[in-house]
């Protein structure tokens, strides 16, 4: 069994009834993105916050060097090209192992769970959220693709066929192209996957002030705080 993934965890400011789990993209870490957990909490205290850390692992497209990453990447990213579907299923083992974490230990249902991801975290979650045993609140894609994408479409789970989707990308991304994002989507909707696709004009292979505004819209739509109403005597 792959080892166990380290994380960076920013807890929920008050009671804890729904977590967040978010991979990084090639080359970052979970601190990368650990700001912007800090950041969303203030409007959405009952969430917990997950970015994994991925391991140090050769990359064939920088001769061989160890990079973060969670799979390897062998040339310039095209969806035609073949995918390391080893590493992305190995990582996938990983996350699953994070996820039965939050659900037996923490006692999240997973319907109260998000996953999702940036870049090669955003493939990841896809992989993961498409073809878990679990039914999550909702998936978070973000400048990325799909995995597998020829063979992903066969191996998704009924659980995960009612969870939304939200997918955002820049159209002026030139690590993974805009198009790539736009086909992916097409391919879940033609599946019949209820998909919130966002266009960021201008933006390049990042995030924005907008995209996190339209995160935490959906955050509040798929995990709201509970309210429980006290009943009268």
């Amino acid at each position: 069994m792959p080892p166990k993934l380290t994380a960076i965890v920013h807890d929920a400011p008050e009671k804890h009834t729904a977590t967040v789990i978010f991979m990084h993209g090639f080359g970052d870490s979970g601190a990368g993105w650990a700001p912007v957990g800090e950041q969303l909490s203030h409007y959405a205290p009952h969430i917990k916050f997950v970015f994994p850390n991925a391991p140090a692992i050769p990359i064939a497209l920088n001769g061989g060097m160890l990079m973060p990453a969670w799979y390897d990447i062998r040339g310039s990213i095209n969806q035609d090209k073949p995918q390391d579907e080893t590493g992305m299923l190995r990582s996938r083992q990983q996350v699953m192992e994070v996820i039965r974490e939050e659900i037996e230990v923490h006692g999240i249902p997973a319907n109260r769970i998000v996953l999702g991801g940036f870049s090669q975290g955003c493939v990841l979650a896809l992989l993961t959220g498409l073809t878990a045993e679990y039914r999550f609140a909702g998936l978070v894609a973000l400048s990325g693709y799909m995995p597998m994408h020829t063979k992903i479409m066969n191996m998704v789970s009924d659980a995960s066929k009612k969870t939304p989707i939200f997918w955002g990308h820049g159209d002026a991304d030139q690590v993974v192209r805009y198009e790539y994002g736009k086909q992916s989507v097409e391919l879940l909707e033609k599946h019949k996957y209820s998909v919130q696709f966002k266009t960021y004009h201008h933006m390049a292979h990042s995030s924005s002030p907008q995209e996190l505004r339209d995160l935490l819209e959906f955050f509040k739509e798929t995990i709201p705080a509970e309210v429980h109403l006290t009943a009268k005597v």
